[in-house]
């Protein structure tokens, strides 16, 4: 089975290739934009492993949490190719792709979302299985829900903000390990999207949506007032 896997929830853009078991995967940091390199990076990958787009079985892309333009950006490419190429899509959640480029054991996702919140989520990974033991909710990291439990390692850029500290203080000694540098990827997401789409779990083009958890891009400026003008 072949498949292409896109993520731009985040700074860190990806594209990854799943050809019968083995990931390929190119990625980069873009501060703003990006939209240009997603195509070509899949048309490289296919070519280094001398395939072409008619020869996939579906698409995946990260669904969200994450920021809205990112969000957009892989959804459309996905769609547009979907329905050039009459293939099934697999949307997989940002944060479930990030769980699992932890490692195995107990992950506490934490995504920068803007605004003064993060998006978060906890799950269990063993080998390649994700099982969420928090549904993807968005808070202050003051007033967000945590997970029940010990054991945990944070991972995800909202560590690095202050509500990713306040989230830390709240956890205490539940909180084993953070790694604030690690961001959800493609490849994440094409594993987790094989098995789904060898069940014929996809999804048309239509059908695929992101996730945004939110419908707010920005704070009002009265808002930013109310929170301390904070951005």
């Amino acid at each position: 089975m072949k498949l292409i896997a896109f993520e731009a929830a985040t700074r860190r853009l990806s594209v990854a290739l799943w050809c019968d078991g083995t990931v390929s995967e190119k990625c980069a940091d873009f501060a703003n934009g990006g939209s240009e390199v997603l195509l070509p990076w899949a048309l490289e990958l296919l070519a280094e492993s001398g395939l072409t787009l008619k020869q996939l079985d579906g698409i995946a892309f990260g669904a969200g949490p994450g920021g809205f333009t990112g969000l957009r950006l892989a959804c459309g490419v996905t769609q547009g190719l979907a329905c050039g190429l009459d293939l099934p899509l697999v949307p997989v959640s940002t944060l479930a792709a990030l769980a699992l480029a932890a490692g195995d054991g107990l992950v506490l996702t934490c995504l920068d979302a803007r605004m003064n919140e993060v998006y978060l989520g906890a799950y269990r990974v063993a080998g390649g299985e994700v099982t969420a033991l928090m549904a993807p909710k968005v808070g202050a990291g003051g007033t967000a829900p945590l997970p029940e439990g010990d054991g945990f390692r944070g991972v995800g850029d909202g560590f690095a903000t202050p509500h990713g500290e306040a989230i830390r203080a709240r956890m205490g000694g539940r909180l084993e390990a953070v790694d604030a540098a690690l961001f959800p990827s493609a490849a994440a997401c094409a594993r987790l999207a094989a098995p789904l789409l060898a069940r014929g779990e996809g999804v048309s083009a239509r059908e695929a949506q992101p996730v945004y958890l939110r419908d707010k891009v920005a704070l009002t400026v009265a808002e930013r007032r109310a929170r301390g003008g904070e951005k």
